[in-house]
């Protein structure tokens, strides 16, 4: 898969336990299993992408420490051009998982470095931007640096996704200016709407919206498309308030067959593939990339951890061979 995809966003390592059932507040339960390893939504997505066949960038922050040298050596297994910003008075990214016997998890971020990543670093990364045909980035990095990647990637004529996870007090029609797909669950979805006047809306609800009740609800959103993750019940596209080259219609895509045992970094692992399809043909309508990134996201699940689960591109081919 050619293109270049490039990844503003965070690395956490991870700090995971199985668990039976969520612990209710201030209950304390056994844990069946201990693990640790790579995350961060954005190492994540970027993990993604490269597996799913592009060549993939990221840029984010760390500390000075010993799981900042564990980061730049799993960047270099991975292939990823890794340009990292040293913060050396904060500790590197990490993530308290817990995860049950459905597969459902609850997460704790400390994001340390990554919340110090700066615009000035991002703008070093200029002639990267140049290289992209696609700009990703989650919202665990500051938001000024985002914005600054949305501003350079659009420059240099690259697609421009923002996946809103977790979602930021202050995004705005401003921070969303250069961005040409938003990616948010039913939640953040929800969320959205509240903040640009088309809510309140249940996020439970949206996924029996019919396709007009979608496409007025997306419309309310200052982007050129919408990309709504809803779990089992797959993804849906509809077009954004910003029309522009964005897609006319609304279109539904099914969730992929699959035995989840962890769904830890899922919408990651949909992000990642879907940035990847679009590197390989950025005039291609997303539409039409839907199924490969719900493919890849349903494999993602069927192995625990974040990063370390994302399936690879000839994985998700042997898998579902039709």
């Amino acid at each position: 898969m050619a293109g270049r995809v490039l990844v503003v966003g965070s690395y956490n390592q991870d700090l995971v336990w199985e668990v039976d059932a969520l612990p209710a507040p201030g209950e304390t339960r056994a844990g069946l299993a201990f693990r640790s390893g790579p995350g961060g939504k954005g190492f994540n997505q970027a993990v993604a992408a490269a597996r799913a066949g592009a060549n993939t960038t990221f840029i984010g922050a760390l500390g000075a420490d010993t799981l900042a040298d564990g980061a730049r050596a799993l960047a270099r297994t991975e292939g990823i051009d890794a340009r990292f910003e040293t913060i050396p008075d904060a500790a590197t990214g990490t993530a308290g998982i817990l995860v049950d016997a459905q597969g459902r998890n609850s997460i704790v971020v400390a994001l340390g470095a990554n919340a110090r990543l700066s615009i000035a670093h991002v703008e070093a990364q200029a002639a990267a931007f140049r290289e992209a045909a696609v700009v990703l980035a989650p919202l665990e990095s500051p938001l000024p640096a985002v914005c600054a990647a949305m501003r350079l990637g659009r420059a240099a004529g690259a697609r421009t996704i923002i996946n809103p996870a977790p979602m930021h007090a202050h995004l705005d029609a401003a921070a969303l200016a250069d961005v040409d797909l938003l990616t948010p669950n039913e939640t953040e979805m929800a969320e959205l709407l509240a903040r640009f006047g088309g809510g309140p809306v249940e996020a439970k609800t949206l996924r029996d919206r019919t396709d007009a009740e979608l496409a007025a609800l997306c419309a309310r959103l200052p982007v050129r498309a919408v990309v709504i993750t809803l779990g089992d019940a797959g993804a849906v596209l509809a077009p954004g308030g910003l029309r522009g080259d964005g897609p006319a219609t609304v279109t539904r895509a099914p969730a992929a067959l699959v035995r989840a045992i962890d769904t830890t970094g899922a919408g990651d692992a949909f992000n990642g593939a879907l940035a990847a399809a679009w590197a390989a043909c950025p005039e291609a309508d997303p539409a039409s990339l839907l199924p490969f990134a719900i493919r890849f996201a349903g494999l993602s699940t069927e192995r625990p951890g974040a990063a370390a689960a994302m399936p690879t591109r000839s994985e998700l081919e042997t898998r579902f061979a039709s």
